[in-house]
């Protein structure tokens, strides 16, 4: 009967130190998962940014075809508008919009692999919650 409960003490014993060790992985897992969060929340503002640069440079480009060789170009550099050649223009705007596009694509790529990671650390917070409310179960 002593040795029964030996055995019993040595197994809550061995419990709680499971259940700290439980909770030290949980809480870490959380962190990351919020980490993971906060980063793919400034992706997405990154993003919004460049995709209303780039509606806003194909407007701008859009406009450039509208006009003829006759109509006068202007950009504004600080307080001065300074003439520019309308071909020099449309270039200058298209590289903008490929670059723009270009970033976009990078950023996208980015908020997947972080939503890949999100879902990983998620259902790893779920299986750790699990295990130990079962290990709380059994105490």
């Amino acid at each position: 009967m002593v040795e029964h409960q030996l055995k019993l003490v040595k197994e809550f014993k061995k419990m709680d130190k499971n259940s700290a060790t439980l909770v030290k992985k949980l809480q870490s897992e959380l962190e990351a998962y919020q980490n993971l969060q906060k980063s793919f929340g400034k992706l997405m503002k990154q993003r919004t940014i460049l995709e209303g640069q780039l509606n806003e440079n194909k407007i701008v480009f859009e406009e450039l075809k509208l006009l003829g060789l006759e109509n006068k170009v202007y950009k504004l550099y600080g307080p001065v508008l300074v003439k520019q050649d309308l071909e020099e223009s449309r270039q200058n705007v298209g590289k903008r919009i490929e670059y723009i596009s270009k970033e976009l694509k990078r950023s996208n790529e980015t908020l997947e692999g972080l939503e890949k990671d999100m879902i990983k650390h998620r259902e790893t917070v779920q299986k750790l919650q699990q295990q130990y409310q079962v290990a709380a179960a059994m105490k």
